[in-house]
C-alpha cells in the first residue's frame, strides 16, 4: 500500500519573533517531522555547516537554479537570497515524510500557490514593544534595528493569509500550540485513510 503523503507545514514570522527556536524545538519534540534545509547565498555564520543549517551557494548558482525552476519558493531577505528545493520536498512528501519550512511571507505565498494543501502558520510577538526589545538584545546598532522593525511590521501585516496564528509570549505555550496544530492535521480524515484501510477495512470506503 502506498504511504500516506506527508504534510507540508510552512512557518513564518519576522526576525526576532523566535520562529527558528520554535521550529527546531517542534522537530525535536515531534520526530515524525523533518526540517527542510534551504539554499542561501549568504555566507555561513560561525558553527554553521553546509547541508545542515543551509545549502550555501553562490549568487550565480542560485540564479541558475531559479531559472531552471528548481525552487518550490524563493525570496530575497535583506541582502541575500533563499530558496527551497521543489524536488526534495516532493520526494519527502510522496514518501510519507512531513516537512516543515521556515520561510518568509513571500515564500509562503509561493508555496501555497504550488501546493495548496500546505498548512501555514505565522508566529507573532506578544507586542511590538517586545519585538523591538528582542531585536535590540542582539547588540545591533539602532539603524539596523529600525530597518528590521520596519520589515517585521510589514511581514506581520500579512497575517490574514495564514491558517494559524501562534503568539510567542511564553515559549513552551507557543511550542505546545505548534505541536497541537501538527497533531490535529495528522488526524484529518484524509490522513487517516491509510490506517483505516490497514486496520478497519470492513468500514465502508476505508480502502477507497
Amino acid at each position: 500500500m502506498p504511504a500516506t503523503p506527508g504534510l507540508l507545514y510552512v512557518v513564518c514570522g519576522p526576525s526576532g519573533v523566535g520562529k527558528t527556536s520554535l521550529v527546531r524545538a517542534l522537530v525535536a519534540r515531534r520526530p515524525g517531522l523533518a526540517l527542510s534545509v534551504s539554499f542561501t547565498t549568504r555566507p555561513p555564520r560561525p558553527g554553521e555547516r553546509n547541508g545542515v543549517a543551509y545549502h550555501f551557494v553562490s549568487v550565480e548558482r542560485f540564479a541558475a537554479m531559479r531559472t531552471a525552476g528548481e525552487f518550490l519558493e524563493h525570496a530575497q531577505v535583506f541582502d541575500h537570497y533563499y530558496g527551497t528545493s521543489a524536488q526534495a520536498v516532493a520526494q519527502s512528501l510522496a514518501g510519507g515524510q512531513s516537512v516543515v519550512l521556515e520561510i518568509d511571507w513571500q515564500g509562503a505565498r509561493q508555496a501555497r500557490d504550488r501546493l495548496p494543501g500546505c498548512i501555514t502558520v505565522m508566529i507573532l510577538p506578544p507586542s511590538v514593544a517586545t519585538l523591538r526589545t528582542r531585536l535590540g538584545g542582539r547588540g545591533d546598532d539602532s539603524t539596523l534595528i529600525d530597518r528590521r522593525m520596519r520589515d517585521a511590521l510589514a511581514e506581520l501585516g500579512h497575517w490574514p493569509e495564514f491558517d494559524y496564528l501562534v503568539i510567542n509570549d511564553v515559549f513552551e505555550q507557543a511550542l505546545d500550540d505548534l505541536c497541537a496544530i501538527t497533531r490535529a492535521a495528522e488526524l484529518t480524515r484524509n490522513q487517516q485513510r491509510g490506517w483505516l484501510a490497514a486496520n478497519l477495512p470492513e468500514l465502508p470506503d476505508a480502502s477507497a
